[in-house]
């Protein structure tokens, strides 16, 4: 559900010679703001531990008002981890770890990564985190829906939970990125302004667990996504896309699901172990910017 008014807040540090961080919930399942720290300064170790207990805890965390360059988004990136990868996306000038997520506001293609999904769950170690940064922001439309898959997993029933919790989900990219997927050779003929880059590659499949335990909270999580998904070890095409149905209700029920409004300068951190997330549209008529990096894991 869309929050306009964060309803909690709680100050997580004051400390001689920096800013406090000061984070408030949204109200929702996930999610929070984040203030009191200037994304354009180094920032300390006690302060990046911080903002890291923050974003996992809160699965999202968003940074209003931090006038960021390219330069000031690597270094925050990396204070959390490696630079992600990036199997199909073509990146920025001089900058070859961030993507520009593009839409000119005379495009008609489709928008950009409607369904949700966990970013990029066909590599063998996906990534833990993405940030996203708003450059240009339409005035109207263009949330992120972020929907809480710890939240998910612990609402399903008994049976259901017990069912679940030995599959094996295979993984692949080939309904997108293959190059006669949906952001194949015909949508990059059409006039996408966004590079994305099509490959044979996005045919290979991954296996993962259909439920994850986050390595940090302890705390277990469904991992699946229509997107990304394409059957289940050991059970029938017929079975596994009806499981997949029957899951993806309770994954992104409203009451779980937080929609996010952004505003130009606004840096997005969230958490791929614990969340599903999809863009929305409404913004026909309007350009939209964002430059985008992510967080790599150590394993799965």
């Amino acid at each position: 559900m869309a929050c306009a008014l964060p309803e909690a807040s709680a100050r997580l540090a004051d400390r001689e010679g920096e800013m406090g961080l000061n984070i408030e919930k949204t109200g929702a399942s996930c999610g929070a703001i984040a203030t009191g720290v200037d994304l354009t300064q180094a920032l300390s170790d006690d302060l990046v531990a911080e903002i890291r207990a923050a974003w996992v805890e809160n699965k999202v965390l968003a940074f209003p008002d931090q006038p960021m360059s390219d330069v000031d988004l690597e270094r925050f990136t990396v204070y959390f981890g490696a630079f992600g990868e990036d199997p199909f996306f073509g990146h920025i000038e001089g900058h070859e770890n961030i993507a520009a997520i593009q839409r000119n506001a005379d495009e008609t293609t489709p928008i950009f990564a409607e369904g949700f999904h966990s970013d990029w769950s066909f590599l063998d170690v996906p990534p833990a985190g993405t940030c996203l940064f708003g450059i240009t922001i339409p005035p109207i439309g263009g949330n992120t829906l972020f929907a809480d898959q710890v939240a998910a997993y612990e609402r399903l029933p008994d049976a259901l939970r017990d069912k679940v919790d030995g599959l094996v989900a295979v993984h692949s990219a080939e309904l997108g990125y293959a190059p006669d997927g949906k952001y194949g050779d015909d949508d990059q003929n059409s006039g996408r302004s966004m590079k994305i880059i099509p490959n044979e590659k996005a045919r290979e499949k991954t296996e993962h667990p259909l439920v994850r335990r986050h390595r940090e909270t302890g705390k277990k999580a469904l991992y699946s996504s229509l997107a990304y998904i394409q059957r289940f070890a050991g059970l029938e095409k017929e079975e596994s896309d009806a499981l997949l149905l029957e899951l993806y209700g309770y994954q992104t029920a409203q009451d779980i699901t937080y929609s996010h409004k952004w505003s130009a300068n606004m840096l997005v951190m969230w958490d791929n172990r614990s969340l599903l997330h999809a863009a929305t549209g409404g913004y026909d008529g309007h350009d939209r910017l964002l430059h985008r990096t992510t967080i790599a894991d150590t394993q799965f």
